[in-house]
């Protein structure tokens, strides 16, 4: 169906009371951006948003044993002492706490450390200096 007929159908219909002024404007103003060239077109598109579970990483400053809690800490903004406290209780139930800080401390990927810059020293470099 060409652009032609397609909008005279939105007339058409409108005509018939089927749409209203502001479904019609709508319609008709997607039926034109749909038949427009991208580059014609070119709107922002919105910023797409993180997951947060992607953001989940084991913490490398604050652990006691693998750094579970440190890192949950840091993903919901309750400190990292209640993590450990409700991995205690939950290990109470069977070994259920055990098993999940396991699973986590398996399975989510540790924070890459900062890795400072090397200094440059002439030793480090197997070069000497020339001496005078």
């Amino acid at each position: 169906m060409s652009m032609s007929d397609e909008i005279e159908k939105l007339h058409r219909l409108h005509g018939q009371g089927a749409l209203t002024d502001e479904e019609f404007t709508l319609a008709k103003k997607r039926l034109i951006d749909s038949l427009t060239p991208d580059a014609q077109r070119a709107q922002p598109q919105p910023a797409k948003r993180e997951n947060p579970m992607n953001e989940f990483k084991l913490s490398n400053t604050d652990r006691w044993i693998g750094g579970v809690a440190g890192g949950l800490a840091d993903l919901t903004q309750i400190p990292a002492w209640s993590w450990r406290v409700l991995f205690v209780l939950l290990a109470l139930i069977q070994g259920v706490g055990i098993v999940i800080y396991l699973l986590l401390w398996i399975f989510v990927p540790r924070r890459e450390r900062a890795v400072a810059a090397p200094a440059a020293s002439s030793s480090a470099s197997g070069v000497e200096p020339p001496r005078q």
